[in-house]
């Protein structure tokens, strides 16, 4: 139940969560590549992926393959280091735990019932962190394939 009410929290506030990683990842050392990305375009991307979370957590499924072979594809034409953009898919990762963290704290009031709660609503921000965890091991090697398939394609070509 908690999980579903985060997920939808999610959901909604994927425009705030997007800027702020946006923020991050155009100013942080580690990713300076992304400056020589178009604003939209990276809004865009990491938009789509705060709002298609809840669908795509817990799922193996194509989506998943094909929109993030696309980002690896896309940013090794862009010429954005692998490391680079391994690091800005970290920072998007960050910010959404940050926010499960801020948003699923549940107030102790000290009787047994509330005690039962607290534990079952740890337990499911435990279990969120944990898909969320799976979906960006997977949205990362997908992310790798992609960039790989094109760095591939490329030498091919030379």
């Amino acid at each position: 139940m908690l999980t579903s009410r985060l997920m939808e929290l999610i959901y909604r506030h994927a425009a705030s969560l997007t800027h702020a990683a946006v923020e991050d990842v155009l100013s942080n050392e580690c990713t300076a590549s992304f400056r020589r990305i178009p604003r939209a375009e990276l809004e865009s991307r990491i938009a789509a992926m705060y709002q298609n979370l809840s669908k795509w957590i817990g799922n193996s499924g194509e989506g998943v393959r094909e929109e993030y072979e696309d980002w690896g594809r896309t940013r090794f034409r862009q010429g954005i280091p692998l490391s680079e953009i391994v690091y800005s898919v970290i920072l998007m990762k960050h910010h959404l735990r940050d926010f499960i963290r801020e948003h699923g704290q549940v107030v102790f009031s000290g009787d047994r019932l509330a005690k039962e709660m607290i534990g079952v609503e740890l337990y499911s921000i435990q279990e969120l962190n944990y898909m969320v965890g799976e979906f960006f091991d997977r949205a990362l090697y997908h992310l790798a394939k992609g960039y790989e398939t094109a760095e591939r394609a490329a030498q091919a070509v030379a």
